[in-house]
């Protein structure tokens, strides 16, 4: 008993801090409603027009903002007030989703209104993106941050499991017009909970000085720090190809299996499952390494190659949950193994092109993998997703063994957190 209470804390020992919970439990209620839009979003799309290229376009369009200009919603997240600039990527939002809302219920929703307000939250998320996660270490500090991180993704991913679920519900019963509408109010939880912080107990980072080229120094900062070159560029590289579920779990829902946004809403859901029990895992093992990394990676493309070639429905929807969880673990490792080894007065630039690697290449992949699984079929665009994690993961082996040697990866590790305690210091 005391060994299970010990490594239950050990997993939520995030949740110990006021500041967090408030977050924890704001992000649970309004990532349900995200999902649930994009749920309703896609179905939409396919009811507009019965296209994948299509869905992969609205998508795509969502994160091109982020693609095109991902560094200068780092640049601002680094001279900004974290907690501030959430305030207004928040309200912003919300108005975007009640627009969306109105449209439907009023029957007057076109594809290209779709597609403008896509492209709209994806200025809004260029923004929020950045400051959301290098705010994480602002509440829970550098000990905290990969239980933080980890922990956050569950919320992320367990609101798959509640937002399609409810989703699927509210489209069967009420249309789609409605799920829009929900999605707009699931924001105010957030605006409030940002609001009940007690902001004498946040870790604030001092907003960099306004200087030219510094989103220059960013890159320069990133392609010179080798562990943040090599993990952005796998991570890039799997987000064109593997990270793209909104198109490909649609389509193999309608494509392949000839199901209903009831299907499609069960695929999702048992992803979250998944991913909130690799997030858990991941918030239960701390400190990321190199080796950790590699192997949940070619976990997540053993099992995304599983997918794609399951025999039925069931056998699907059973191996999309393990998936979930490596895919999960996956990324919220790579997530900390960059925040723990960038400089703090880097950290929103090196999360902004984190963000491009992971969400903004979504413009150039949710087509590609679309039009794939259209001129194909959506088997073929999964299994290529697998291809490419088992590419990425090969070279990002041979990167750590060229540029690590035979240093274990506890003791590489060391030495980067030392690096980054030296930066901070010097910064004091």
């Amino acid at each position: 008993m005391a060994t299970m209470t010990a490594a239950f804390r050990q997993t939520f020992s995030s949740m110990a801090v006021r500041n967090f919970r408030i977050f924890f439990i704001a992000q649970m209620i309004s990532v349900s409603g995200t999902w649930m839009q994009a749920v309703a979003q896609a179905w939409l799309v396919l009811h507009l027009t019965g296209s994948g290229i299509a869905v992969g376009l609205v998508v795509g369009l969502q994160f091109l903002p982020m693609l095109l200009l991902g560094p200068l919603g780092g640049l601002v997240a680094d001279r900004t007030d974290k907690r501030t600039l959430l305030f207004f990527t928040q309200t912003a939002g919300a108005l975007q989703a009640l627009l969306l809302g109105v449209l439907v219920l009023t029957g007057t929703a076109a594809l290209w209104e779709v597609y403008v307000l896509a492209a709209t939250l994806g200025v809004v998320n260029l923004f929020d993106n950045p400051a959301r996660q290098t705010f994480m270490i602002e509440m829970v500090g550098r000990e905290g941050l990969s239980n933080g991180v980890s922990l956050n993704a569950v919320v992320m991913n367990a609101s798959r499991i509640v937002g399609p679920a409810i989703g699927g519900l509210i489209i069967t019963l009420f249309g789609l017009g409605i799920c829009f509408l929900v999605n707009a109010a699931s924001y105010v939880a957030v605006i409030i909970g940002l609001a009940m912080m007690r902001t004498d107990e946040l870790q604030p980072t001092e907003p960099v000085i306004r200087a030219k080229g510094q989103i220059r120094d960013g890159f320069r900062y990133a392609w010179h720090t080798p562990v943040v070159r090599s993990t952005l560029a796998t991570v890039a590289l799997i987000g064109i190809f593997a990270y793209n579920f909104t198109v490909t779990l649609a389509l193999l829902a309608k494509g392949t299996f000839h199901g209903t946004a009831g299907t499609y809403a069960v695929m999702t859901s048992c992803m979250g499952i998944g991913a909130v029990v690799g997030g858990l895992l991941a918030a239960h093992r701390g400190r990321p390494s190199p080796r950790l990394l590699q192997g949940l990676g070619l976990s997540f493309g053993l099992l995304l190659a599983g997918v794609a070639f399951a025999p039925n429905l069931l056998v699907a929807d059973l191996l999309i949950v393990p998936m979930g969880a490596a895919s999960l673990a996956f990324i919220a490792t790579a997530n900390a193994t960059l925040q723990l080894a960038t400089d703090p007065t880097m950290r929103g630039r090196v999360m902004a092109l984190y963000a491009m690697a992971f969400l903004g290449t979504t413009p150039i992949g949710a087509p590609l993998v679309g039009a794939i699984a259209e001129w194909t079929n959506p088997r073929v665009a999964l299994a290529a997703g697998a291809a490419a994690i088992f590419i990425a993961i090969g070279l990002l082996m041979w990167h750590h063994r060229v540029t690590l040697g035979p240093v274990a990866d506890d003791e590489a590790h060391r030495i980067e957190a030392l690096a980054v305690e030296e930066a901070e210091a010097r910064m004091a």
